[in-house]
């Protein structure tokens, strides 16, 4: 049976650089045949029938059906997964705030499309596993998901993620660098503090607008290696290895708020559940970023995230949300 899986914003850069990976398997399995829906807006569909047209020209074995479509009841019937790659792009110059009410009604109305037409997670598929997952993209990522998950109260929250695995992948980089080793051998902690507590965390969390100065246009290739990175991990689990999502943080002991979007070190079970990694000592720097944080949330209704990997000892990410009852 083929997995109908939706990706929006389809006709942008960063699905161009997405869909070949999910086609050919590279995501949900080199034997998985795969039904794409592609949406985008009414104005980009001349754009979208292109790509129709070169994934059909690619071939691709795994790959039985495409559907492009601006309507959302046809995008969301009855899907398996969703990458909700589609939003206001950051541009040079741009903030995460500057992003937020251009991509309030898009999630918004994305969540009610999902509410009302997509499948209801806790329904097992035939292979006895959890269905449907979403993964939400577009920046700033963590409040947009509250946001869609929000919309959809009849779909369980541990159904939503949002996609913080770019800046892992960065940091992943970033590390790998400093110790002079391949990407795959970054196992040791960095013992150069400041260089950990400065260059580091800033060179992370800039990297997005580095890029935009360097390109004029925002992460494509490395954002789409992410999602990937983020759903294969998520459909086939992580076994012992840990990993970035951006989930709800109801029930969390490392005192984040509850009813929050937030990134956690997680591991994925063969069930498709995630589990958060408890237990992590924190650094006094990072402690002291996060209660930072928190404490100016309560006047400018912002909240900084910190994801903390304890087996490096360091912040990987700073990345900006809303508390819930911002969301109208």
């Amino acid at each position: 049976m083929a997995l109908k899986v939706l990706i929006t914003g389809a006709a942008g850069q960063i699905a161009y650089s997405l869909l070949y990976s999910v086609a050919k398997g590279d995501v949900f399995g080199k034997e998985q045949a795969l039904s794409l829906v592609l949406l985008d807006i009414p104005p980009m569909m001349g754009v979208l029938e292109g790509v129709v047209m070169e994934l059909q020209d690619c071939a691709l074995p795994l790959l039985t059906e495409v559907v492009a479509t601006s309507d959302e009841a046809v995008a969301f019937a009855d899907i398996d997964a969703a990458m909700l790659v589609g939003a206001m792009p950051r541009r040079e110059g741009m903030e995460r705030k500057d992003l937020l009410a251009a991509n309030v009604k898009i999630f918004k109305s994305q969540g009610a499309a999902l509410d009302k037409y997509a499948k209801k997670s806790v329904k097992p598929m035939s292979h006895g596993l959890l269905s449907f997952k979403v993964v939400i993209v577009g920046n700033p990522a963590n409040t947009n998901a509250l946001i869609c998950k929000k919309y959809a109260p009849s779909i369980p929250a541990s159904n939503f993620s949002a996609l913080t695995r770019l800046d892992q992948n960065r940091a992943q980089a970033q590390l790998a660098g400093k110790l002079g080793v391949a990407v795959e051998g970054v196992y040791e902690a960095v013992q150069d503090d400041n260089w950990l507590n400065n260059e580091f965390i800033s060179s992370v969390q800039q990297r997005g607008a580095a890029v935009i100065k360097a390109r004029k246009l925002s992460s494509a290739m490395s954002a789409a290696k992410a999602i990937g990175d983020h759903m294969r991990d998520w459909w086939f689990g992580t076994q012992s290895r840990w990993v970035s999502m951006g989930i709800i943080s109801d029930g969390n002991t490392y005192g984040i708020p509850e009813g929050l979007i937030f990134s956690f070190p997680l591991t994925v079970g063969e069930d498709r559940s995630w589990k958060i990694v408890d237990g992590l000592d924190i650094s006094d720097f990072a402690r002291e970023n996060s209660n930072l944080h928190m404490n100016d949330s309560a006047s400018s209704k912002w909240i900084h995230h910190i994801f903390i990997v304890a087996k490096y000892n360091i912040i990987l990410h700073l990345l900006d949300e809303f508390l819930p009852q911002d969301i109208a």
